[in-house]
């Protein structure tokens, strides 16, 4: 059997589901199948008024990955905010730069707190390669402004997640953007001092160690390569 003929046997079987428990099952088994065909009915899915279905189907499409993104993006204009919110989520998991504006505009507006916190995670995953090299560091500096003011958000579950992304944004700016790696350096430590979350304090000191842990990586580096490449020694022809 191929992909095509068991994703059929298995939107059909979310079709026909006649029960709550039968449809989070369908979703389940269709969303492990990770067949791009199935995308479609995984999107369907997020609008359904059954949390444990839309979790299966956003884990689903994250796992099929740029091929549904398309898909969502178009979601993100539907009146239904529950499948929106959802579709956000899925986007966030994916990481394709082509969620940016989205990402960005729900980080920081969105009214729940849940999605907030899935969109600034989602900014701390954005697979840079997608990009042009020539935008590569105007969009990670409209990124970093953007997670500085997430970052003050007044639910500590956004600023948690905040943080993580600017650790991973640090980590990939650190060579090429050395001075923007340090306003992130300075707002972890300046959140360190003030947030009153113990949670956001832990994941911060976690954050500034691995930070320093690539920053060491970085300069010992380069003096390991060369101390590890042969000389050649004078004289060492001699026959």
């Amino acid at each position: 059997m191929n992909n095509s003929d068991l994703a059929q046997i298995l939107i059909r079987a979310v079709e026909e589901a006649d029960s709550s428990d039968r449809l989070l099952d369908a979703i389940q088994e269709l969303a492990a199948a990770g067949i791009e065909e199935s995308v479609p009915t995984l999107i369907a899915a997020l609008g359904y008024n059954n949390p444990g279905a839309a979790v299966a189907a956003v884990d689903g499409l994250i796992a099929i990955g740029e091929a549904a993104v398309p898909s969502l993006l178009e979601l993100i204009d539907d009146y239904n905010y529950s499948a929106r919110a959802w579709a956000i989520r899925a986007l966030a998991g994916i990481g394709d730069v082509r969620a940016l504006d989205t990402l960005l505009e729900a980080a920081k507006n969105d009214f729940s707190l849940s999605v907030r916190r899935a969109a600034a995670r989602g900014l701390g995953t954005l697979r840079w390669h997608q990009l042009m090299p020539e935008k590569v560091e105007s969009v990670q500096i409209q990124v970093l402004e953007a997670l500085l003011l997430i970052s003050q958000d007044p639910e500590w579950v956004v600023r948690y997640a905040a943080v993580t992304s600017l650790e991973t944004l640090a980590i990939a700016i650190a060579v090429t953007l050395p001075d923007q790696a340090l306003r992130i350096t300075n707002q972890l430590q300046q959140m360190l001092d003030t947030d009153v979350d113990l949670g956001v304090r832990t994941r911060i000191k976690f954050a500034q160690q691995k930070i320093q842990q690539q920053q060491h990586k970085e300069v010992f580096a380069p003096k390991k390569k060369l101390e590890n490449t042969e000389v050649p020694h004078r004289g060492g022809g001699r026959r």
